[in-house]
């Protein structure tokens, strides 16, 4: 995902992913982090003033499924053609004998997923950052979900304004042929506490992503409880370092 690419077509779907970024691709990997991967997580976070695109999810209904099941049983590539351009258009297209498959198997295969889609909101994200750690603020349009957010660049410890902190598991890259989100590298953090005495609490997922592209997201989605006010939010921003 190209900057140049998204503002050629500001809607254009630039990546498939599963319903929650990276959940089912994250594998654990003890902290505190290696030199290298320091480096690496200090390369991926975002400067004071970044620059970002505000991303969105969006269904879509997936076909790479079929067409591979379709053209292995050697089925009509008219009919297939049919049923991909019907799903461009976010339409299931009838079933159609002439693929050779099952309608059982048609519908298993021609499902629809989220995928992330640019929108025409930019953004500078509001930060500090030293030699030690990134400090999150209230960058405007992102309701307040980043604010307070501090990861510790030495540890890669995460803390939130809950009061509760993370250590962050390792992205691998998905190198699947089916593969539905293309990961070259990243970082995921999982962050969860409660007080019940101290009305504080929160759930939540951070995901910093490289794609193959060499763009960067940051995904964070979490349920806050801070002096017993609950919020719940979503953030999705792609940038470029």
């Amino acid at each position: 995902m190209l900057e140049t690419g998204m503002k050629a077509a500001p809607t254009l779907l630039f990546l498939v992913f599963s319903a929650t970024l990276v959940s089912s691709q994250a594998t654990e990997v003890l902290s505190p982090l290696t030199a290298g991967n320091v480096s690496r997580l200090a390369a991926l976070l975002p400067l004071p003033g970044q620059s970002a695109t505000v991303l969105e999810k969006r269904p879509n209904l997936s076909t790479v499924g079929l067409q591979t099941r379709v053209l292995r049983v050697g089925g009509s590539p008219e009919a297939l053609y049919q049923v991909i351009v019907s799903a461009s258009k976010g339409v299931r297209a009838p079933y159609d004998p002439r693929l050779g498959i099952t309608e059982e198997e048609y519908k298993q295969y021609l499902v629809f997923q989220s995928v992330l889609a640019s929108t025409d909101k930019t953004l500078r994200l509001l930060l500090s950052r030293d030699t030690t750690r990134v400090l999150f603020g209230n960058t405007a349009g992102l309701n307040g979900v980043l604010d307070g957010v501090s990861i510790n660049l030495r540890t890669g410890e995460m803390r939130g304004p809950e009061g509760y902190s993370a250590l962050p598991t390792l992205v691998p890259p998905s190198t699947a042929p089916d593969r539905v989100l293309d990961v070259r590298s990243g970082f995921q953090w999982k962050m969860i506490g409660s007080d019940a005495t101290a009305g504080n609490g929160v759930k939540g997922t951070l995901n910093l992503l490289e794609l193959g592209s060499g763009r960067i997201v940051l995904n964070y989605t979490r349920t806050s409880m801070i002096n017993r006010k609950l919020t719940e939010g979503e953030i999705i921003v792609g940038y470029e370092r």
